[in-house]
């Protein structure tokens, strides 16, 4: 028995090292496809994202996962509409992914990012109040924090680590770069942080878009879905506005980010029938925006529960 308890330690101590090794050598290949992005023009990268993720895109797994979402979404669309609509998306995912290693260069380029509302985001940067952004994975979704920050907002901005270690310490430096350093880990210490920077006074900002398991359920597209419920629980909690916001792609690398009228939330006193009536204001920002310019939604995650890709396959 303790023969095999050492061979079991020295095989998960040499898994650890093959995944640590493999973990450096993506991360080597990330810095080789920033260090190539940042060599040239920004309007050239983000068609390069759009042609090849165009063309790679449909040949992969997760195109039946996009198709599935757009025939969910928008039933009454033909063959042809869905088709059209799965390659657009494509494109326009290409373009965020190109363009993520060179945010900061297109955010510095006062052209290239137009602001509508933005006095109200002066008007929070002022004042006392506090406010939870909430926006959705829109066009190129960084640049709606970078607007933020530059606004001169004290704002904690949530984010998903990404499972490679080295990886994600250069996706945080990226950010820093066009000035996101407020960052929240999701999940119950999370939580606590952003109740915590709420108290201070501070701005809170989170997605609101993607399935989570859990949650309240409500209908996005007529079928329920389960969302989020945070950024309603929080602005219930402290009696502040839901800010939504949203990213819109003008032409290549060019973009628009709204702040949208503010939600205000009613307070009966009934907690829970409060979030789930707010979550359903949330999820009908969310169509939408989607509706306005469905090829520029992450159509790429399941965002319905799982019976409903069931009945979608019969």
């Amino acid at each position: 028995m303790g023969a095999g308890l050492v061979l079991g330690v020295a095989d998960s101590s040499r898994s650890s090292l093959i995944q640590d090794l493999a973990w450096r050598l993506e991360a080597v290949a990330f810095d080789a496809v920033t260090l190539l992005a940042r060599s040239f023009p920004i309007d050239a990268v983000s068609d390069f994202g759009a042609a090849l993720v165009g063309w790679l895109g449909p040949l992969t797994s997760t195109n039946r996962v996009v198709e599935t979402n757009i025939r969910i979404a928008f039933p009454d669309l033909d063959d042809t509409g869905v088709d059209r609509l799965v390659k657009a998306q494509w494109r326009a995912l290409g373009r965020w992914a190109a363009e993520f290693p060179i945010l900061d260069k297109i955010i510095a380029d006062p052209g290239r990012v137009e602001v509508v509302n933005g006095e109200r985001l002066a008007t929070i940067a002022r004042g006392p109040e506090s406010v939870v952004f909430i926006s959705g994975h829109f066009s190129s979704m960084e640049i709606m924090p970078a607007v933020i920050i530059q606004a001169g907002i004290t704002c904690q901005i949530t984010y998903r680590a990404t499972n490679n270690p080295h990886v994600d310490a250069r996706i945080r430096k990226s950010r820093f770069r066009y000035g996101v350093r407020l960052f929240a880990p999701k999940g119950g210490d999370g939580a606590r942080e952003l109740i915590r920077a709420l108290a201070r006074g501070e701005c809170v900002a989170l997605m609101n878009d993607q399935k989570f398991n859990g949650g309240v359920l409500a209908p996005l597209f007529g079928v329920d879905c389960h969302t989020a419920p945070g950024p309603s629980s929080f602005a219930l909690r402290f009696g502040i506005p839901l800010t939504p916001m949203s990213v819109q792609r003008v032409e290549k690398a060019r973009f628009r980010v709204i702040v949208h009228d503010d939600i205000h939330l009613e307070d009966t006193g009934d907690r829970n029938a409060d979030i789930d009536a707010s979550v359903r204001r949330v999820n009908a920002f969310m169509e939408d925006r989607i509706r306005d310019r469905p090829e520029e939604w992450f159509w790429v995650h399941k965002r319905w529960p799982n019976d409903v890709y069931r009945r979608q396959k019969a």
